[in-house]
């Protein structure tokens, strides 16, 4: 009623009262509130060691507990070496209730050995020391029925000398060409694990009869599935450290030029 313009007599509490673009005097749209930069950088730090802390805590929980499952029945399996040992040559190792218990320390390893490594890698259960133990286990198994069988008179040294150099060697292998590659388990190799199970736990086995000449042959197919299949991975690695060593000329070249 005075004259006074709008503007003028609130110009301020009518700027605060405006929406996203002030209707005061020059129309513009009012300034974005900002932190004090100090503040602004302690926020920003705050939150990157939030994000650390973050992705810290994730791999934390990731990280597989060595009391898993999994490492629980390989280290059972190596538990079941010395206990299958003396149940093998206990009463003289011929007696056929003896044996019998022997063959089912060697059974429930064997069993567990199919477990262990699906669980882990279905659960995420994949651990370091699951990764050096599982192999240990299982070539302590095999190999302890394999020298006390020869030991006893049951299976002749050569083919024990056959199957556990094969394993040795191709461990052996496995390490010298990882730098190139990993050799994937193939489908001959996990057939040559389950034949030569079947057929030293039948010879654990006192069998008599038909059962024994038939263990002969079981025992024959696991060692020509164990020498078929170790000239298989001899010749994958071969390969793969062929093509390894091409990979990294050419990228040498590359880096070269």
């Amino acid at each position: 009623m005075t004259g006074v313009p709008a503007s003028a007599a609130g110009g301020s509490s009518g700027a605060r009262r405006a929406g996203p673009r002030g209707i005061s005097g020059a129309g513009q749209e009012p300034p974005e509130r900002t932190a004090p930069a100090g503040i602004a950088e302690r926020g920003a730090t705050e939150g990157g060691a939030a994000g650390r802390g973050g992705k810290i805590a994730a791999a934390a929980v990731n990280q597989a507990s060595v009391w898993n499952v999994a490492n629980l029945l390989t280290m059972l399996r190596l538990l079941l070496v010395p206990a299958f040992v003396a149940l093998m040559l206990g009463n003289g190792g011929y007696d056929p209730a003896w044996r019998s218990f022997a063959w089912a320390a060697f059974a429930i390893a064997m069993i567990t050995d199919l477990f262990d490594g699906h669980l882990a890698r279905t659960y995420n259960l994949v651990t370091d020391f699951g990764k050096i133990a599982d192999p240990i286990a299982d070539k302590a198994i095999m190999g302890a029925a394999l020298v006390c069988l020869s030991a006893l008179g049951d299976l002749p040294w050569w083919v024990t000398a056959v199957i556990l150099g094969r394993e040795l060697g191709i461990t052996v292998l496995r390490f010298v060409v990882i730098r190139y590659g990993v050799i994937p388990a193939s489908r001959g190799g996990k057939l040559k694990t389950l034949t030569q199970g079947v057929a030293v736990g039948m010879y654990v086995l006192a069998l008599t009869g038909p059962l024994a000449t038939l263990r002969f042959w079981v025992m024959a197919a696991a060692v020509v599935l164990t020498v078929v299949t170790g000239l298989d991975y001899v010749k994958q690695a071969i390969v793969l450290r062929r093509q390894g060593i091409a990979e990294r000329r050419a990228a040498l070249k590359e880096t070269e030029g």
